[in-house]
């Protein structure tokens, strides 16, 4: 099987993920390899192909990516990135070229594409303790959303933050996506569902309630993003937007 260059491409390990690979490739304007379709071992398909494609999403496990990549990465300079997502659409995991190669953020349009969970493991997001939490109204500009996450942040740098968080009602949020673009912030996508089964407000919202079916948005969207983090400033609002801010405990101090 001989693949055309590509910026982007899906591989399905099994044909039972066939209508899952599908999807993604539609959402990410990717090429889809279907390997069950040729006689080829699937192994030596992948190896002849990884080099002719800027980044991977491979759908399988783990254990299966990192024996198809063996001996195959030279310089994380050049190498493609490589996302694992499993069959089930749980965890989209940057396996390869996190920063250089950009899996970090493939993972996360994975995840906003799928509900999966991304894993960033690169540790200059580790250093990072800050999740945002952000809800606001429709049709809010990015200057917008900067004033308010200013407002909320009290002096703290953006740098400090990891991850911006909101409920997949606010996905294609103009505003919000451009303030996440300018500053080189992944977006997670909580899905309605979760918040509603999980919804951590100190100061329910009779409007939002009204208007999206939730009590709140900032405040549980950052704490779902941040399981192990506490809400360090409670939901703030200006000129239509809201914001939480969660900070990381510490391994130590969780087990403590």
């Amino acid at each position: 099987m001989t693949a055309a260059l590509s910026d982007l491409a899906v591989w399905p390990v099994r044909r039972e993920s066939e209508a899952l690979a599908e999807r993604l490739a539609d959402g990410l304007g990717a090429a889809l390899h279907r390997p069950w379709q040729s006689a080829e071992r699937q192994l030596t398909a992948f190896r002849s192909t990884f080099h002719t494609t800027r980044a991977w999403v491979l759908i399988g496990a783990v254990g299966i990516a990192v024996r198809f990549l063996s001996g195959l990465p030279e310089s994380k300079h050049s190498d493609p990135a490589v996302v694992v997502l499993d069959d089930a659409a749980r965890f989209a995991v940057a396996l390869l070229g996190g920063h250089e190669g950009g899996a970090n953020a493939l993972a996360y349009r994975v995840a906003r594409l799928t509900g999966a969970v991304p894993v960033v493991t690169t540790a200059t997001e580790a250093t990072r303790p800050l999740t945002l939490g952000i809800g606001c109204r429709r049709g809010v500009s990015a200057e917008q959303v900067e004033a308010a996450v200013t407002h909320a942040l009290a002096g703290r740098p953006l740098t400090d933050v990891r991850e911006v968080a909101t409920v997949d009602l606010k996905a294609d949020e103009a505003g919000l996506l451009a303030f996440c673009d300018r500053y080189g912030l992944p977006l997670r996508v909580i899905a309605h569902a979760d918040v509603e089964a999980r919804p951590y407000v100190t100061q329910p919202s009779a409007w939002v309630q009204q208007s999206v079916g939730l009590p709140g948005v900032c405040e549980p969207c950052a704490l779902i993003a941040s399981p192990r983090g506490r809400l360090i400033v409670p939901k703030t609002a200006l000129n239509g937007v809201t914001v939480a801010v969660v900070e990381d405990r510490l391994p130590l101090e969780v087990s403590a």
